[in-house]
C-alpha cells in the first residue's frame, strides 16, 4: 500500500528547481564569428529580482556589453568580444522553492575581433611645461544585475496548487484502500 501511495505524491522538491536548459552559443561551442547576444534558456519562468548574470572573456575581462533581457524562462546579454579564447558566462537565480542555482556555460572565441580605432598617443613634449604624459585609470569591471520590474509575478503559485491537490488525492485513495481492506476482514 505504501509503494502505491508512493507512486501518486509527485516529487516536490524536484519539481521546484529551475535548471538550464539551453544556450546560445552552446556550451562547449568553438566559435570564429562573435554573437551579438549571449543567450540562456531555463526550464521555469526567471524572476528578474534574483537572476543575475556574468559574461568574462580571457584574462578576467568583463564581456558583457549591457543589462540583460528577460523574455518568460530565457535571459539573454549583449556581447562586447574581446581577444580570442575562453568565455565564460556565470548565472544565480533562485528557483521557486526558493533554492539558489549557479552554473556556468563556457565557449570558446577562435578569432580576435578587431580592436576599436583608437588615436595614437602623443608624446608629451619635454620643453612646454603644458604638457604631460598622463596614464589612462585602472577600469575594474562590473557585475550585470537585472533592473527589477514590478509588473510581473512569479508565477509560482499553480505549481503548489497542483502539489496540494495531488497531495489531497493521494490521501483519499489510500484511506479508500485500507476502507475496503477493513471491510474484508470485518
Amino acid at each position: 500500500m505504501a509503494f502505491g501511495v508512493s507512486l501518486l505524491m509527485p516529487a516536490v522538491p524536484a519539481a521546484a528547481h529551475n535548471q538550464l536548459t539551453g544556450s546560445s552559443p552552446r556550451e562547449g561551442a568553438r566559435v570564429a564569428e562573435a554573437p551579438e547576444r549571449v543567450e540562456l534558456r531555463f526550464l521555469a519562468r526567471l524572476d528578474e529580482d534574483t537572476t543575475k548574470v556574468t559574461v568574462t572573456g580571457p584574462d578576467n575581462v568583463d564581456a558583457a556589453g549591457g543589462q540583460p533581457r528577460f523574455s518568460g524562462n530565457r535571459v539573454s546579454v549583449p556581447f562586447t568580444p574581446g581577444a580570442a579564447g575562453l568565455y565564460i558566462v556565470g548565472y544565480r537565480l533562485v528557483s521557486a522553492d526558493g533554492h539558489p542555482i549557479t552554473g556556468e556555460v563556457r565557449f570558446t572565441l577562435t578569432t580576435d575581433t578587431p580592436a576599436d580605432p583608437t588615436p595614437e598617443p602623443t608624446a608629451a613634449d619635454p620643453t612646454d611645461p603644458g604638457t604631460a604624459e598622463s596614464t589612462p585609470a585602472p577600469t575594474t569591471p562590473t557585475v550585470v544585475s537585472p533592473v527589477p520590474r514590478s509588473d510581473e509575478s512569479s508565477g509560482g503559485g499553480w505549481l503548489w496548487a497542483a502539489v496540494a491537490v495531488l497531495l489531497l488525492l493521494a490521501v483519499l485513495a489510500a484511506a479508500r484502500l485500507i476502507r475496503r481492506r477493513a471491510a474484508r476482514r470485518g
